[in-house]
């Protein structure tokens, strides 16, 4: 078993890590104050190819596989994770356009996409229905001009914000079967927005509510088969949930140099504080958990690639041991720097806060503990 990385992927990893390091972080406490990123930052990631990884080639994507997304995601996360994640899921949206859209949407809409020019956003969850996604509420009725929503999305990234939304909604009967997909463009009558969100990380992604009274969007709109939404929701979740880890990753990475870093700058008792053994077991273990985090998530990745019958539940293992090892290596590391970890001026208290809500999102960790162990019951029956 080989677990290198090709000189390509190693050259995509090192551009994508250059461009966080001379793009992102230097601007990533000023975009999580203004509360938003700016859209050239975007349209610059775009010009790299990170807007539309996964979509073939022959539609202007990029055509990269799954490992290769979760090397891009990972070093762009050591900028910011929250910029790496909003990315991310921009991506899962320009992949389903290109999936399931009809020739007309992806005429309208993949240019742009492809290019980051026009945003994308992802809108599956509601108010009430948390981790059950499959119980939605919001409606659509085609009638003859169209289709007509009602409802509305919660902790939407991009709302507001973005020009197109990937909407889940109702168009049959009760559970899945009856869910359908649905492309709402800004500006669609009826299509409005709660106030923005006050979060505890992620901060520089403008997240709000969806709201759809009466909102109308061509028969075109709809993506895919009628009552298929569901199905192309949970397909997009495998990728979502894997870069979702790889973000997580990235910023415990960074985390873990901002510490090694003042470990040997600092002074205590007369040496450096890295000197002491303690710090160095503490050092060890924050660096043994990544790397085999790293592993882990690579292997969910190759497998979701090769369409292995285990993907989905490798992919959920993932999400949850990467997010979790993440997010105590991030804290660790704060711990390392005493009070200067406290103080925002080190960056690492922002990489706690926003890696937090990777614990939670694309399905929380206890819904990926759900996943694995029905998927270990049946394949023990």
């Amino acid at each position: 078993m080989d677990f290198a990385l090709s000189e390509e992927q190693q050259a995509i990893f090192a551009m994508a890590r250059d461009f966080a390091r001379e793009r992102i972080a230097p601007h990533a406490e000023e975009w999580e104050v203004a509360g938003t990123i700016p859209r050239e930052a975007l349209r610059e990631a775009g010009e790299l190819g990170f807007a539309a990884m996964y979509v073939p080639e022959e539609m202007g994507g990029a055509g990269l596989s799954r490992l290769d997304a979760t090397l891009v995601f990972e070093a762009l996360a050591m900028g910011c994770p929250a910029v790496s994640s909003f990315v991310s899921i921009h991506n899962m949206c320009a992949s389903m356009v290109a999936a399931y859209g009809t020739d007309a949407l992806k005429a309208r809409w993949l240019p742009r996409l492809v290019t980051l020019e026009a945003v994308a956003s992802y809108c599956l969850t509601e108010p009430g229905s948390g981790s059950d996604a499959a119980a939605l509420r919001t409606r659509a009725v085609r009638g003859p001009a169209g289709w007509t929503l009602d409802g509305s999305k919660a902790f939407i990234s991009g709302g507001g914000y973005s020009d197109l939304y990937v909407v889940m909604a109702r168009t049959g009967g009760e559970g899945p079967r009856g869910i359908s997909t649905l492309a709402v463009e800004a500006g669609a009558p009826g299509l409005s927005f709660g106030a923005l969100e006050r979060k505890m990380g992620w901060k520089a992604q403008p997240t709000a509510q969806v709201q759809f009274d009466g909102c109308t969007v061509p028969a075109e709109n709809l993506m895919g088969e009628e009552g298929s939404g569901f199905r192309y929701a949970m397909k997009g979740l495998d990728g979502g949930r894997l870069n979702i880890a790889a973000a997580a990753l990235g910023g415990a990475q960074a985390a873990l140099d901002k510490a090694l870093a003042y470990t040997g700058e600092r002074r205590a008792f007369g040496q450096a504080i890295r000197d002491f053994q303690a710090t160095q077991f503490r050092l060890a273990d924050m660096e043994t958990e990544l790397q085999a985090a790293r592993v882990f998530l690579r292997q969910a990745a190759w497998k979701l690639d090769r369409g292995a019958p285990d993907a989905t539940k490798h992919c959920a293992m993932a999400k949850r041991l990467v997010t979790d090892t993440a997010f105590k290596v991030a804290n660790d590391a704060l711990q390392l720097l005493g009070g200067y970890g406290y103080l925002a001026d080190y960056g690492i208290e922002k990489i706690v806060r926003d890696l937090r809500v990777h614990q939670i999102l694309e399905g929380t960790n206890e819904i990926m503990r759900v996943i694995v162990a029905r998927a270990l019951i049946s394949e023990a029956a």
